[in-house]
């Protein structure tokens, strides 16, 4: 079939797709490594009928948040970057003593770490 595709100077999608399928369920269990939880990289490997082992679930933990004191503004905030290095994005938001929205904030860090995200 290599052989085949490589003299002839054509293959088609559906050949292609084929060759990929056999040769990645050749050494979908030699392999220790687990995927990231995405639906892309999922329904990637779910069309190559590879069998995934995908990372530990995470649950969501119930936050709860406490007024500030009367007269003060508490401001919740966040950050992130893609990877250690990457785009980064940062907001926050602003509440009063009864809980009340007072306003937000968001801003586009450019390409920053993470550390300077959360910060």
């Amino acid at each position: 079939m290599r052989n085949y595709a490589r003299f002839q100077d054509k293959i088609d999608v559906s050949m292609a797709i084929s060759i990929i399928k056999y040769l990645t369920c050749l050494v979908e269990n030699s392999s220790k490594a687990s995927m990231k939880n995405d639906m892309l990289d999922f329904n990637m490997m779910k069309f190559f009928g590879i069998n995934t082992r995908t990372g530990k679930v995470l649950r969501p933990l119930p936050i709860r948040s406490e007024f500030p004191t009367p007269g003060w503004v508490k401001i919740n905030t966040d950050g992130a970057a893609r990877g250690y290095l990457g785009l980064a994005t940062c907001g926050g938001i602003f509440r009063g003593s009864m809980g009340e929205f007072i306003g937000v904030f968001f801003a586009f860090l450019e390409v920053q770490t993470s550390m300077v995200a959360e910060f």
